[in-house]
């Protein structure tokens, strides 16, 4: 964990005011940051770093499609878009969105391709590594997990007196959280290789990690 922040609002200049404040206590660099749709969070990361690729949900982006369809067919959604999120790589990832599009089941839902397409600069990034790779950055599920536990605590606590008496229980939520994170990550060692030839001098396999938002 990074840090604690409250705010009255999210937005492009709140989430630029967290970066930046990162930035001044030294943090040179992200390699990725896998979001679930934060408002103006993408825009902010470009300012404050353009070279990082903002990786979407792909679990939220199945929901949000599954949402819409009825629910005789979510299954025959989900299993046709599957193939798209698991191709080799994006230019086959687009030919099989493509593919949908023209099909049947497309055609009854234009809008959910219509989104993939809207959201595909950040669907494809994580398509550029390999799978062990891919299953760590492909969605924020891990970070739900995290923020689960926190509200849990809140919950538990009822009313406060203060702002402040608020923020002290989520800082004692998360250290208790943090406390906890004992396992490494799998493959660890494994990913760093990868990540020292896609990001060539970007990549400091000592201090090297992927950022979750």
């Amino acid at each position: 964990m990074l840090g604690l922040w409250l705010g009255e609002h999210e937005g492009a200049k709140f989430w630029l005011n967290v970066l930046n404040e990162l930035k001044v206590r030294g943090l040179q660099d992200i390699l990725g940051a896998v979001v679930d749709g934060l408002k103006g969070f993408p825009e902010a990361l470009e300012t404050a770093f353009p070279q990082t690729p903002v990786q979407t949900c792909i679990v939220h982006l199945i929901r949000y499609s599954l949402s819409s369809a009825s629910y005789q067919e979510r299954k025959a959604l989900a299993a046709a878009l599957k193939p798209i999120y698991r191709a080799e790589n994006a230019g086959r990832a687009e030919s099989l969105l493509a593919e949908l599009e023209q099909s049947e089941l497309g055609q009854r839902y234009p809008h959910v391709v219509r989104s993939w397409r809207q959201n595909w600069p950040s669907v494809i990034p994580f398509l550029a590594f390999s799978p062990m790779i891919r299953n760590a950055i492909y969605t924020t599920n891990a970070i739900e997990s995290f923020k689960a536990t926190v509200r849990r605590a809140v919950r538990a606590r009822g009313h406060f007196t203060s702002v402040g008496a608020a923020k002290k229980l989520r800082y004692l939520a998360l250290r208790e959280a943090c406390a906890k994170w004992s396992a490494p990550m799998n493959h660890w060692e494994l990913m760093k290789r990868e990540f020292a030839i896609h990001f060539e001098d970007r990549f400091n396999p000592s201090k090297g990690w992927l950022t979750r938002a």
